[in-house]
């Protein structure tokens, strides 16, 4: 088993350039003001929190893009305290895209603008909560910029990758 790791880890660490990007990624420890592009996303909603419903807004989600054979992108963006889960659907892709279906809903996303902190480590509440709170104090001290929404999460890699090496974002 132990020969294999390098190749795992290198798997691991390359999950996120398997898939196309939404939108550029904010580089860990920093924080910026940036306009994500319109979009078509699936969305799956639950009870409760979005740690406590990860696998069950997962499984529909990953069955519609299967099913309509629609390419995987990133990042996938998480509601935290109103559990909901997120894909991005590329623009090459957006033909394929059904309409609702098995607890999934298609959504269609103006541009927007945000302010994102990036961050590396486990995708955990505590994790969120640290970036979040960095977020909000850097957002206080920006008179010239208003939150219109609660932060939420974005995840750029799969489960599989070793959880030094996730990244993630909160806006």
């Amino acid at each position: 088993m132990w020969r294999y790791l390098p190749l795992l880890l290198l798997m691991a660490f390359n999950t996120s350039r398997a898939a196309e990007q939404a939108f550029p990624p904010t580089a860990p420890g920093t924080t910026e003001v940036k306009t994500l592009p319109a979009g078509v996303l699936l969305r799956a909603q639950g009870e409760g929190s979005y740690f406590g419903s990860g696998n069950r807004l997962f499984r529909p989600l990953f069955r519609y893009i299967s099913t309509h054979n629609i390419a995987m992108t990133t990042p996938v963006e998480a509601s935290i305290d109103r559990a909901a889960m997120y894909f991005w659907v590329s623009p090459t892709q957006v033909d394929k895209v059904a309409g609702d279906e098995d607890g999934v809903e298609v959504v269609r996303w103006e541009e927007r603008t945000v302010v994102s902190r990036g961050a590396r480590g486990g995708y955990s509440r505590g994790n969120f909560e640290t970036v979040r709170d960095e977020v909000l104090a850097w957002l206080a001290g920006q008179p010239e910029l208003t939150a219109t929404g609660e932060p939420y999460a974005v995840f750029w890699h799969g489960p599989f990758t070793p959880w030094f090496a996730k990244h993630f974002e909160v806006h």
